[in-house]
């Protein structure tokens, strides 16, 4: 089905462009991946035309998908949290198609073409951000930089969950993440250099979420019923999400300082929707007052 579709895009030719978000995953970005084959133009050319056509578009979902999560919580405990950001620095998160006329697309939505971040990227970024908290770094400069060997502490566990098969007993962890979804594609070059001629060779383009886009992070805590959280679980917790967002950085090629965030503005919400807009330095001492407001 794949090759069929792709061997009709190879009929007659038509002027690739791009009005909406869905044509940077199918249409317009498929067309520009085939048509160089007919030999008319080059390859580089059609990069080009959907580099200046992706610039334009403003991607976001139809209204009637009502994507936005309710937050209203109806048990006592549970709280949802809400950390929006601007990017400081390029985001970027390798899409997963086979066929793509860029080297290095940004991933999308398949459907609607809207950049995003998965909720399972989220939760592996800030359980390796809480780690840090917990010291692993120690851990990997006293064993070789090696991960054998490290045990995650309860509060992690509380959070996180663990590996099936780490445990006798699996633990699914109380925290639940939503992905971010981004409105604007933009475009980073690397250019890297020869050692000897110090010279550029052949510059790198990567599809990115530019600078200055806004996105959220959101997620929501879901103990089981009667489960405590350890001890400073939450002040550890909030701590290492506004390093991640601010330090570590939420990207790939984070080692280049993408993915850093900045703007960062809090909000908590409680039990039958109570909200509370907050800082990452107050979240802690007002998490429980939110977590409980309105219960018997």
């Amino acid at each position: 089905m794949v090759y069929d579709y792709y061997a009709s895009l190879h009929g007659p030719q038509i002027n690739p462009s791009a009005k909406t978000a869905p044509d940077l995953v199918s249409g317009m970005a498929d067309e520009c991946l085939v048509w160089p084959t007919k030999g008319d133009k080059s390859r580089e050319e059609f990069r080009r035309t959907y580099q200046q056509q992706a610039k334009n578009i403003s991607a976001s979902f139809p209204d009637d998908l009502k994507l936005d999560p309710d937050s209203t919580l109806t048990v006592p405990g549970w709280f949802a949290l809400t950390v929006q950001f601007t990017l400081q620095t390029p985001w970027y998160s390798r899409d997963d198609r086979p066929f793509h006329v860029l080297d290095n697309p940004l991933r999308k939505d398949r459907v609607f073409g809207v950049p995003f971040m998965s909720a399972a990227s989220w939760k592996g970024l800030l359980r390796w951000a809480c780690r840090m908290e917990a010291g692993l770094l120690e851990h990997l400069e006293k064993h070789d930089n090696l991960f054998r060997g490290w045990q995650d502490p309860d509060w992690i566990v509380h959070l996180f969950g663990n590996e099936k098969g780490e445990d006798e007993d699996f633990e699914r962890g109380a925290l639940a993440f939503r992905p971010t979804w981004f409105d604007k594609v933009g475009f980073e070059v690397i250019n890297p250099h020869d050692r000897k001629r110090r010279a550029g060779k052949n510059p790198i383009v990567y599809e990115v979420v530019p600078p200055g886009t806004g996105g959220m992070l959101r997620l929501v805590y879901l103990p089981h019923p009667g489960e405590a959280a350890p001890t400073d679980t939450f002040k550890k917790l909030f701590d290492a999400i506004e390093k991640l967002l601010t330090v570590y950085g939420i990207s790939a090629k984070r080692t280049a300082g993408w993915g850093l965030t900045n703007e960062l503005k809090w909000e908590l919400a409680g039990l039958g929707g109570t909200k509370q807009e907050t800082t990452a330095a107050d979240a802690c001492r007002q998490v429980d007052d939110v977590r409980f407001a309105g219960a018997p």
